[in-house]
């Protein structure tokens, strides 16, 4: 059985580990409390600049100083911004550890946040969102989750043009103050290391920084039932949201399966149904998407105008379908794909430190690989078809990118 290594300092900072001795490397993520969702109204898009901005120099070493000793340490970087988190962390040979802690503590606690290295730092995130009309499949995501969810959760992570254009550098000093909150941040790693000199280091480093007031965002309304964005193109690109139990459910696994028998692998019934049977689509897929405390079930399709209407109407049978009952055989192949991610994830230093930072956010507590497959084993058809029974998959919010809008009975319906 893998123990998980635990520590919690004065403060509050959650220290978290799960040792691999097979690797010779270690990977890591500072999970911080600086998403979407705790920032201030109007300055959707700050995670994104702040996640760039504070690598532009921090302590004693100017932007290029900083670049040139993670380079020196040979880090895989990483860094990600959601509703709820800006995440920095990552990957290298495991005995430079302590060195790039050191260095990632004056990114997090001494930041330069030069003003003269504000302006690139936006206009990166300026150009990823107008980036987006180059990727309609990745922007119907964008407008389905806004939708889906009550803001401030549903609010793009990546921002939006106009609040990113207003930001300014005062404010945005103002946020990385506020929400690099010691108290509200999980370190996670994997891989090969020392917990006790990992854990001295960081209450050396963080050990003495206060703890500040905790983001608890109030919840908003949520989108529109049915959104449309024009674009004058010979694709229409299609998302759809419906409501699913969240992570920490009774039923999480027999949902998680549910949802790869719809839609996990080239045997699923949305591709098979929607793309191999009808030929509607050129894509089709459908992901289970969650936060703490709500989640959902992000649909895709790429198809062409003439075949829109049909393509929605047919997944959104295949919901209503499922309710109607699913075979052992579907079952045992979803098992098989979630287990083989979860094997992938084993092998991957970088995604069991998400995995783990991930868990404790969501649940309160870090699940074990082999916790998370014996769960997996205990999935029966019967318990997938009983927990379909209570699951009505309604409440649909649905956008669409194209020349066209299509017909949707949902429109106007309370939500």
């Amino acid at each position: 059985m893998t123990k998980l290594d635990e520590h919690r300092l004065d403060n509050g900072l959650v220290i978290l580990g799960e040792r691999m001795d097979h690797v010779q490397s270690v990977a890591f993520t500072f999970r911080l409390a600086c998403g979407e969702a705790a920032l201030p109204a109007g300055c959707c898009g700050a995670g994104s600049v702040i996640a760039d901005w504070i690598f532009r120099g921090a302590g004693d070493r100017d932007s290029r100083a900083l670049v040139s000793a993670m380079d020196d340490l040979g880090l895989h970087r990483s860094s990600s911004v959601t509703a709820e988190h800006l995440s920095i962390g990552a990957a290298l040979e495991a005995s430079n550890l302590p060195v790039a802690l050191d260095l990632y503590a004056d990114v997090i606690l001494r930041p330069r946040l030069q003003a003269d290295q504000f302006t690139p730092a936006r206009e990166l995130a300026v150009q990823e969102v107008l980036g987006l009309d180059d990727d309609p499949r990745q922007k119907v995501g964008v407008l389905v989750t806004e939708q889906f969810y009550p803001d401030p959760w549903g609010r793009p992570a990546m921002g939006r043009l106009e609040e990113l254009q207003a930001l300014t550098p005062e404010q945005t000093r103002d946020i990385v103050q506020a929400r690099f909150n010691i108290a509200e941040t999980v370190f996670a790693m994997a891989g090969r290391y020392d917990f006790d000199a990992v854990c001295r280091l960081l209450e050396e480093r963080f050990g003495t920084v206060a703890a500040g007031d905790p983001s608890v965002p109030s919840a908003g309304g949520r989108g529109p039932a049915y959104r449309h964005a024009p674009y004058d193109g010979a694709q229409v690109h299609l998302g759809l949201m419906t409501p699913i139990c969240p992570p920490g459910s009774e039923d999480y696994y027999e949902a998680a399966a549910a949802v790869a028998v719809l839609a996990g692998s080239m045997s699923s019934r949305l591709f098979t149904e929607v793309r191999e049977k009808r030929g509607l689509c050129y894509a089709v897929g459908a992901r289970y998407h969650a936060m703490k405390g709500r989640a959902g079930v992000r649909g895709y399709a790429g198809t062409t105008p003439a075949k829109a209407q049909e393509t929605l109407d047919v997944i959104l049978a295949e919901f209503a379908r499922l309710r109607e009952g699913v075979s052992e055989d579907e079952v045992a192949r979803a098992k098989v794909g979630l287990k083989s991610s979860l094997i992938m994830q084993s092998e991957s230093t970088g995604a069991r430190a998400g995995g783990i930072a991930g868990d404790y956010h969501l649940l309160g507590r870090v699940r074990s690989l082999e916790e998370i497959k014996k769960a997996l084993e205990r999935v029966t058809a019967a318990r997938v078809n009983a927990f379909l029974e209570r699951q009505p998959f309604g409440d649909f919010v649905v956008a669409t990118i194209g020349p066209e809008p299509v017909r949707w009975a949902g429109v106007g319906e309370g939500h």
